[in-house]
């Protein structure tokens, strides 16, 4: 058990090695209830949301969601987010080491609307893995396999009323399964009993780290910060310039897209060598950035890593990462360094 964004959160239940693999081969139940949920409502929800995220919330229909990022006025990264649109207003999912400063932050900006902040009332399991969607189904009395990605659906799981969506964090599908908190613990356990037979297993924030970066998905805090733009941690694609003002647009405005102060990068390291977070990238025997997140795969069998690089650092520099006063060779990859085989 580690403390995490104020609970006292899973490490790992067994292995990390063997919890990532069941995700990856069968499937694995996480409890991710320190994450928070605020809620906007009243008719000035949309205008007052699209003013907090640079990703297009008024194109989300009702049971729709949208990743993007909150910017500050310098057009830093405030937290990134999952935003739900429903029926009556907007519920956006923040990360729980960022809940205090998200919670100030947005209430600030939401005099316009009814803004809630709703986290210590909801929890949130989710089950990941090829199996995952065959398991839930089989506990709702709803065709949720039919559910789109980056869309959700009010069901019950086990008897227990839940939203059901499918975002996804581990680059595998399943559900995320938003419920009450005084549900929470006995759903956790009939899902782990109902899927016993399928290999579930629960997964702790271990393994939930190596599966995202495997994915290539950032961690707010370590790939991102109140310093970076979105262009530099490559989330360009969330911000929509086009959809009218937000807190950030005028200091993203003079930056290039196609050159941000930083180049964020996915690199392979050979060998027993593995990068961490932190430690410094040198390009052609020169200080080039710094890695932001770094593991070893266990579905690729090797060392991989993210780095933010300067952005005047050539696309064909050699790479390598001082590792306790050792360099190790890096090689740039295309991210995601992982993704789910079509069908899966």
């Amino acid at each position: 058990m580690v403390e995490f964004g104020g609970f006292d959160m899973p490490l790992q239940y067994t292995t990390i090695r063997e919890e990532h693999i069941a995700v990856r081969t069968r499937c694995g139940l996480f409890d991710l209830s320190h994450m928070g949920e605020v809620r906007f409502s009243g008719d000035e929800a949309l205008d007052v949301v699209q003013r907090l995220v640079t990703n297009d919330v008024a194109r989300l229909e009702a049971g729709g969601a949208l990743y993007g990022v909150m910017c500050n006025e310098k057009g830093g990264i405030v937290d990134d987010v999952v935003v739900y649109r429903e029926a009556n207003g907007y519920m956006v999912v923040i990360n729980a080491a960022c809940r205090p400063k998200d919670v100030a932050w947005m209430g600030e900006h939401s005099a316009e609307c009814e803004f809630e902040d709703i986290g210590d009332s909801v929890a949130l399991l989710a089950v990941q893995g090829p199996r995952a969607v065959g398991l839930v189904s089989t506990l709702c009395p709803d065709d949720v396999a039919s559910l789109r990605p980056f869309h959700c659906r009010d069901s019950t799981v086990a008897g227990v009323p839940a939203s059901v969506s499918r975002t996804g964090y581990t680059g595998e599908d399943g559900f995320e399964l938003y419920v009450a908190a005084a549900d929470a613990p006995g759903l956790w356990d009939s899902l782990l009993e109902a899927g016993r037979p399928e290999g579930l297993i629960p997964c702790g924030l271990g393994a939930r780290d190596t599966l995202r970066l495997e994915a290539g998905l950032r961690l707010y805090g370590q790939d991102m910060d109140d310093h970076t733009d979105p262009y530099s941690c490559a989330l360009g694609w969330t911000v929509k310039l086009q959809k009218g003002e937000f807190i950030g647009k005028p200091a993203l405005l003079e930056l290039d897209p196609a050159h941000p102060p930083h180049r964020f990068v996915g690199i392979e390291l050979q060998g027993r060598a593995i990068a961490r977070h932190g430690q410094q990238v040198v390009a052609d025997g020169k200080e080039a950035g710094v890695v932001t997140s770094g593991t070893f795969s266990f579905t690729l069998d090797h060392s991989i890593a993210t780095a933010s690089l300067d952005g005047a650092v050539p696309a064909d520099a050699e790479l390598s990462v001082d590792i306790r006063g050792t360099a190790a060779a890096a090689t740039v990859v295309p991210l995601p360094f992982y993704r789910r085989p079509k069908g899966a």
